[in-house]
């Protein structure tokens, strides 16, 4: 009875976690951060590195590589080719991929900068409206007078 009754009590305390802000706020927070990391990708890949890859005499940049080790024996696939080469598991430095990947990443960061820039200017102007509302101590001619009175009164 002990043990159903503690599973009943654990179920209650998911519910009530579930249930708080944060918890959902961070689900949404993480399916739109997916969804966004997609469409960045989309960008990177579809749109930004062809241009890249095109002025520098290329049409896919991600498919520059320096090959470090031997094929293998029985490699079928192409030599110039970075997805077959990396199926066999030939060593090499994808700098192409990598260079794709630190682009998605920048233009990532520099979005989530400028959306945390664009919040905290929304609630900057409520922070100071919570400051004028807040009640200002007397003035320095007000604790005067104050004071000349607590000396009189004594």
């Amino acid at each position: 009875m002990g043990k159903g009754l503690k599973s009943m009590s654990m179920v209650s305390e998911f519910k009530e976690f579930v249930a708080r802000g944060n918890v959902m706020d961070l689900a949404v927070g993480v399916i739109i951060g997916g969804a966004f990391a997609t469409i960045t990708t989309s960008l990177t890949e579809d749109v930004i590195m062809p241009v890249v890859g095109w002025l520098f005499g290329g049409s896919d940049f991600s498919q520059y590589f320096i090959r470090l080790g031997e094929l293998p024996a029985d490699f079928e696939g192409s030599a110039d080719s970075y997805a077959d080469l990396k199926e066999a598991g030939v060593a090499m430095i994808g700098w192409g991929q990598f260079l794709t990947v630190l682009i998605n990443f920048l233009i990532l960061a520099f979005i989530i900068f400028l959306m945390i820039r664009s919040v905290n200017k929304m609630m900057a102007p409520e922070t100071k409206e919570a400051e004028a509302e807040e009640p200002a101590g007397p003035s320095e001619e007000v604790q005067l007078l104050q004071e000349i009175r607590d000396a009189l009164k004594k």
